[in-house]
Order: C-alpha cells, then structure tokens, then sequence
C-alpha cells in the first residue's frame, strides 16, 4: 500500500460459511506444530489456561445491554502479533507488538544499497526515501531499532519480482531514462544466488540475492522476524508499471511463492513466511481478473491448494501465513468508511463495519456485500476455506484500516476490530495509518496495550464475552495465563447516547469493583473513570458513555 483500487465487480462470488464467529480451529489457531520459536512466532507449547470453577454471579440490575463473561468458555490464546503497524509513531507509549517494513515501495527494494521504487504511489521513481545510506540492509536496522525497546517483532518484506532499483537518483519516472531503463536503473532479482552466501554483497555485479538477503537478516537481527513475499502482486499491473506490463497469473504468482518460500525456508528454517499478500476482495477471489483464471476457482482456493501440495512434498510448510490486506468498502451515505470524513452517516457506518469480520446477522452497505447476496462474515468463510485446503495455516492482516483515525469513532473501530482478533483467532496484523491525524486510532491500540501508561495490558489468553446487543455495544474478555484472577474487559459503546451494561463476570476469584478507563469523544486521551462497585456477587451495572471504548479491570 497504498495504491486503493477496488474492483467495482467481481465475476465470481464467495461461498457461504456458517463458522460461529468464537470458533478457533485449525485455520485460526496461534499455536502450531511446524517450525520453530525463533521468528516471533506464538509459542506452540503454550498451555491451555484453567481459571477453575466460576462463581455463579448475582444481579446486575436493568440495563440497555447485557454482557455475559465466563472465564469458562472460549478459553484460548490471544496471538501477541496482532497489535502491529506499519509505522511505529510513538512505540513506547503505543507498545505495538509487530513492525512491517511493507508497502508498494519494497516490491523494488535493493536491501544491498537501500534504494527503492514506490511505483504509482510516487511518481515511478528510484530514490532513497528508506534510506539515504548505502549501507547494505540500513533501512531494515532501523526497522529492528524501532521495534526493539518494547521487545516486539519484525516482519521484513523480500521481492519477488524480477528487479529492483539499482539507485536512489536522478528524480522522477524511470521510465524516462531510456528504452533500456531496466538494464541501467535497475538490478536483476533472484531467490537463490546459487553459490556460497557472502556476509557483504557484491554491488558491483547484476543481481541482487535475496537468500543472501535473509543470511543477513539472520546474522543481523536484534529482534524476532517474520518474512513477507512481496506486497500486493495482484496490482503490480497498476502501481508497479515501471516493471510489469500487467499483473500476474494463478500458475506465474504460485511460483514465485513457493520458489522464494522455499530459499526462507534453506536459509533460515525457523522463520515464518506470509504470503501472497493480496490488496483486497477482487484480488482474493480472481487474482485481479488474471487472464488464466477461468476453471482454477478463486484465487484464495487454488492458493491454499498449492501451498498444501508444496508442504506436503517437502514435508514442512512453505507459507506460513495466509497473507491479505482488509480495506473495508462499506459505505455511509454513499461515502466509503476509511477516509477522514466524520459525517453522521459515515459515523454510523464506520462503528459498525466491525461486524462485518464475525457477524453472520449484519449485511454492511457495500458493493462486496452485494456481490455475495449477504454478510460479509470474512473471518470464518475464510477460516473455513484454510481448514478446508490447508489445515493449520495462520491468518494474517498485514495492512488494515477503518478510516476516521482523528475521531472517536477511529478509535471504536479499531478497538472493536483489535478485540475480534483476538477474540477469533487472527494470528498477526498491521495497522496501516491512512489519514494525517491518527491519534484516536492509536488509542484504540493503547486500551490494549497501554491502557494506564504504565504498561497495562489486555491479556494474553481469550475468554467468552458476549453483547445481548451488537448493533448498540460490543465487549471483549481477556484472563492472563500467567495470572488467571487478572481479567481485563474492552466494552464499546456505539451509540451517540449513554448506554447501561448490566454486566455479569463467571469466575472462580470474586470481585467486588471495576477500575474503569475511558476513551471518548472529549479528547484524544485515556481517562480515568471513577470505580463501580459491585451490585452483586460478580456483577456490576455500569454506564457507558456516549461512542466510547471502556477499558474495565474487575479487583
């Protein structure tokens, strides 16, 4: 990203899934058998948590909602890898978990000089805009460095196209550089050099080696890494027209994938792989209408076949990751959700959209809901689609974004999408920031992982928590596995009004109040909110305010 371009059609339409939204199984799960720790991955050994024997709870009294926590049900891993962002504005306070060092730009990046081509996003130009040295991988040390203070991970992208940029200069489209551009402005690309890997690379020859590349990164990590293949190869056509004439085939990007998985996987074993790193709808289900579509189904499909028939002939796994990038088109008032606008309409679209990701009872005003006839639903019809042709792979958002950044209602989308990820089993994501102002968006990290400014966080393990009303309030239940009687509760209220939870809390410690932290439409800050006594054994009735996220810790 970001080049947004959505197809406004599709010829093919998504099956339908009935996967419960709380459902975790083998296409959501975080822990996972194959490969090793060493990569920022969630520990595959992790135990199951027993909070004990819940404690009936008393009357929570009348209220507009009522949500139901049990400590008991639901119970699993939040994978840590689901709080990440693709840029990492103020890390200490924000805490997020993951850095990616993506977008249009590292389809032609030259680790071994640090020179790039944005492509379509800036004028088709080679320059140094990651980095001014020519010290080879600088631009990803400072990824490294960036993420480094609060112990999070990297996830580092690998071309695997043909070239990349073989300088930072002159200025403007490299296509104007002559009829041989490719030869002079850019270096040849390839997964495997084909001779022993040097510590230092060789500039002055045609290639860049990308298993070189990940030796180096091997050697010189400070922090765990995850690699990506590429950024969204179904629209290299478009933003990438300096290199491609148009996009890829089904049989050429499958290909590519393996080929450069499997030179990760020589080098570097332990490490995770995500791919194929689509940009949206049109990408999953036709490859961006890919001219060798017709009779290989959708993309999504035939992808998770080849990567199953790849690990099984080599007995581990290629790819790691089913790898997509999720830009809601759901519309308010006929405008679309992820820009600034904050009228009434998009507001109320955008509080909602959320929904789209679980909930199989709401249809979102979007033409990707017209062309499937329904709800969305995406996380278990693609969760079906995994268990169902790759058993065991991980999902994976590596750009998102659900607009409104510098407004309340930024801040309820991403904590309410945040907590179905946890919640449903995502296993690694990337804010992508879209707008200038971003501050009530990053609040929407920081209720999870920073809530107090002394390092609060929401927990590590999930818990069943259910709203007897999700157009009106949504909350999320999280336990330590370390510490089962720290329970933390995320609860948003959509609504422009004050609405009353009735809330009941089934758990074998009893509690007697709720700290409460707020965030709401008086200013891009948590608050501090007065405690709320108990109205009964483990139950409490609490007033949220009007479009908030509450942050409540029973004690």
């Amino acid at each position: 990203m970001k080049h947004l371009f959505f197809a406004a059609s599709l010829s093919l339409l998504w099956s339908s899934c009935s996967a419960p939204p709380s459902a975790v199984d083998d296409a959501g799960s975080t822990a996972d058998t194959d490969g090793g720790a060493d990569a920022g991955r969630v520990d595959a050994g992790q135990p199951v948590v027993d909070a004990g024997k819940p404690i009936q709870p008393g009357d929570a009294g009348a209220a507009d909602v009522t949500f139901t926590i049990r400590s008991d049900v639901d119970v699993h891993p939040i994978s840590p890898l689901i709080y990440g962002t693709n840029s990492a504005v103020e890390q200490t306070l924000n805490r997020f978990t993951l850095l990616r060092l993506g977008g249009n730009r590292l389809s032609a990046f030259n680790w071994e000089n640090n020179a790039s081509n944005a492509g379509s996003d800036y004028m088709y130009q080679n320059d140094n805009h990651l980095s001014s040295s020519n010290t080879p991988g600088d631009a990803v040390s400072k990824t490294f460095a960036a993420v480094k203070p609060t112990g999070g991970s990297a996830l580092v992208t690998i071309p695997i196209g043909d070239y990349v940029a073989a300088d930072k200069s002159p200025g403007g489209d490299v296509r104007n550089s002559g009829a041989g551009y490719l030869t002079s402005r850019f270096r040849k690309n390839r997964a495997t050099k084909g001779s022993v890997l040097a510590t230092t690379p060789d500039t002055s020859d045609e290639w860049v080696n990308q298993d070189e590349f990940v030796n180096w990164v091997k050697t010189n990590a400070t922090v765990p890494v995850l690699f990506s293949l590429d950024n969204e190869p179904d629209l290299w056509g478009d933003t990438h027209a300096e290199i491609y004439s148009s996009g890829p085939t089904y049989v050429g990007l499958v290909e590519r994938n393996l080929r450069f998985g499997r030179m990760v996987k020589t080098v570097w074993p332990e490490a995770e792989v995500t791919g194929f790193v689509s940009y949206g709808w049109n990408g999953y289900v036709t490859l961006q209408n890919a001219s060798d579509r017709n009779g290989k189904g959708e993309f999504v499909d035939y992808y998770l076949d080849q990567i199953k028939l790849a690990q099984d002939a080599d007995g581990h796994r290629v790819i790691d990751y089913l790898d997509l990038h999720w830009y809601p088109e759901a519309r308010g008032g006929g405008t679309r959700i992820i820009g600034a606008q904050t009228t009434d309409a998009v507001v109320a679209a955008r509080v909602q959209a959320a929904r789209s990701l679980w909930d199989s009872t709401y249809r979102e005003t979007s033409w990707v809901a017209d062309s499937v006839g329904g709800p969305i639903n995406l996380l278990p019809r693609l969760k079906s689609k995994i268990a169902a042709r790759a058993p065991g792979t991980k999902l994976a958002f590596t750009e998102w974004n659900y607009g409104g950044g510098g407004h309340i209602s930024g801040a309820v989308a991403v904590a309410d999408v945040l907590g179905t990820f946890g919640r449903d089993g995502v296993a690694l994501a990337n804010y992508w920031a879209l707008n200038g102002n971003e501050s009530y968006a990053y609040l929407g990290f920081r209720v999870y992982r920073n809530f107090d400014g002394a390092g609060g966080v929401f927990g590590d393990t999930s818990i069943s928590a259910t709203s007897s009303a999700n157009d009106v309030a949504a909350i999320y239940a999280s336990l330590d596995a370390a510490n089962v009687n720290r329970v933390v509760l995320i609860a948003i209220n959509r609504t422009t009004s004050t609405k009353r939870a009735a809330m009941t809390v089934a758990h074998s410690a009893t509690f007697t109040k709720l700290k409460v932290y707020t965030v709401t439409s008086a200013g891009a800050q948590i608050s501090t909110g007065a405690d709320v006594a108990a109205s009964g054994t483990n139950a409490f009735n609490y007033a949220m305010p009007a479009m908030s996220v509450s942050v409540l810790v029973p004690q």
